[in-house]
């Protein structure tokens, strides 16, 4: 918890690596900007006040549960997630035992954007990403 700019626990704080490089490059392909309510794409982004980036799906409504619920039934304030991977190395048992690395992508996109539909979430952002390429 912070203060007035100061760490306020009797636990060191984290540690945060300083970026020391230019932009971020995204990968060739524009990411998927889905809008559960249909507006423009700019537009739902430029309405956002709450945003939570998640390197998994689900990861997202974990994390972020606070500022989903602070946004939801608001029409001033709008939550947009943003996801890093694209769910094609999820875990595979029982009921997805013999699905594909394809397969678990698209489910893993459709569940996503059925988390954004019932959030209510002015955008959720999908950067596709294969786990592999993240960890590096």
């Amino acid at each position: 918890m912070r203060r007035a700019g100061v760490w306020a626990s009797r636990l060191r704080q984290p540690a945060c690596r300083a970026w020391k490089g230019g932009p971020v490059k995204l990968k060739g392909e524009l990411p998927e900007v889905f809008v559960p309510d249909g507006l423009a794409p700019q537009m739902a982004l430029a309405r956002t006040t709450h945003m939570a980036i998640a390197a998994h799906q689900d990861d997202l409504e974990i994390m972020a549960f606070a500022g989903i619920l602070a946004c939801f039934q608001r029409d001033d304030q709008w939550f947009c997630g943003v996801v890093v991977t694209d769910g094609s190395g999820s875990p595979r048992d029982d009921l997805y035992k013999g699905y594909t690395d394809g397969a678990m992508r698209a489910i893993r996109r459709m569940e996503q954007k059925k988390a954004a539909m019932v959030g209510e979430y002015g955008a959720q952002i999908l950067l596709d990403y294969p786990s592999a390429v993240v960890k590096d």
